[in-house]
């Protein structure tokens, strides 16, 4: 079954700004919490079943709250009364279709953006939404689906790397950062498959090929979609003198931005590719189909001198001297083999066989 590209919001249709409605495909698990509250000296991690069961700790500490899943309307809900979040902040985390964008709230930062998986059974690109709330001391990170994409960014809090002496701004860009070097692997993934599908269709290109360059394009369009706008999400965050991401930050969330145009000039040299390969495969029909028109073509002109012959003996007339004659026949056989022999020739001098 063919993967939407777009989302159906047809029951929000008409629903006041500000109206929580989950958008996405129903899901009955339940969604986890996860609080690591962490400073240089001490880190605690930890699962909450509410967000009403969560208390901010006074003092030096950062703390970042993530949710696997956004499925369920009350747990948004109280995300929001926590953290005193804006009732379109919420809409738009329930909306999981949302264009990467980052917006200024009165203490807070949202960003969404789009989290890529290559998947190698199915040969596609698994899309997620993911929105990250950044505030004064804290970083909100809500995920679509359950996944490991942060567990390198929690070892490194465990080990007591440098990032446990930043801030929260500096933990949001470390998010980031794991985000788009996912969208790298998918893109080696893709890479690998194209290249495979080149050299196929140089040696024997087949009906499945145009099917798959087809799906590929599809592919590249998704990974398209995801990073052009995160490119001008991550140019403004490291332009906007914000008072919640400070000036090495800055530096950091430069270096990721560079990242994503690396991302963006490989998926545009893939579509690239792939467009080239679609040309190459219509001229390789053409031409395959040239020759079989070339091999018939030549077989109806040898056998046309040959029918005319034998429709000419086949004429039900009485004198016809050759009829009568010992060696017609043989004659007649013969001249049909010098003929064809003759044309034959005539192709090969040509170059046309």
């Amino acid at each position: 079954m063919r993967r939407k590209l777009v989302v159906k919001r047809g029951h929000k249709a008409g629903s006041a700004p500000g109206t929580l409605i989950h958008i996405g495909p129903p899901r009955a698990d339940q969604p986890a919490i996860r609080v690591i509250e962490y400073n240089q000296h001490e880190i605690s991690d930890r699962l909450i079943q509410t967000a009403g069961d969560y208390i901010v700790r006074n003092g030096d500490h950062v703390a970042w709250l993530n949710v696997d899943g956004v499925h369920q309307v009350e747990v948004i809900e109280a995300l929001g009364r926590a953290f005193n979040l804006h009732p379109l902040v919420m809409e738009d985390i329930l909306s999981i279709d949302q264009r990467p964008k980052v917006e200024d709230y009165e203490g807070y930062l949202y960003l969404v953006m789009r989290v890529l998986r290559y998947d190698v059974t199915s040969h596609e690109i698994q899309s997620e939404q993911l929105s990250l709330i950044l505030g004064d001391g804290f970083l909100l990170s809500l995920q679509e689906l359950p996944g490991n994409l942060f567990d390198g960014i929690r070892s490194r809090l465990q080990e007591g790397r440098q990032i446990r002496s930043m801030q929260a701004d500096y933990l949001a860009y470390a998010l980031l950062d794991a985000v788009v070097d996912q969208y790298f692997l998918a893109l080696e993934h893709l890479g690998d498959q194209i290249e495979a599908l080149e050299d196929e269709l140089i040696e024997r290109a087949q009906p499945s090929t145009l099917t798959r360059i087809h799906h590929y394009k599809r592919e590249m369009l998704m990974l398209r979609k995801a990073v052009w706008p995160l490119r001008e999400v991550l140019s403004r965050l490291s332009r906007d003198e914000s008072p919640l991401i400070s000036a090495e930050t800055r530096l950091f969330l430069r270096d990721v931005y560079d990242h994503t145009i690396h991302v963006m000039d490989t998926v545009d040299t893939l579509r690239e590719l792939l467009v080239g390969m679609l040309d190459l495969y219509l001229s390789s029909v053409s031409n395959r189909m040239n020759e079989v028109m070339k091999v018939l073509t030549i077989i109806a002109t040898l056998f046309m001198p040959l029918t005319f012959i034998a429709g000419v003996y086949g004429m039900n007339f009485e004198v016809m001297p050759e009829l009568g004659w010992r060696w017609g026949y043989p004659a007649v056989m013969v001249a049909m083999l010098g003929i064809s022999a003759g044309l034959l020739v005539a192709f090969r001098r040509r170059g046309w066989i």
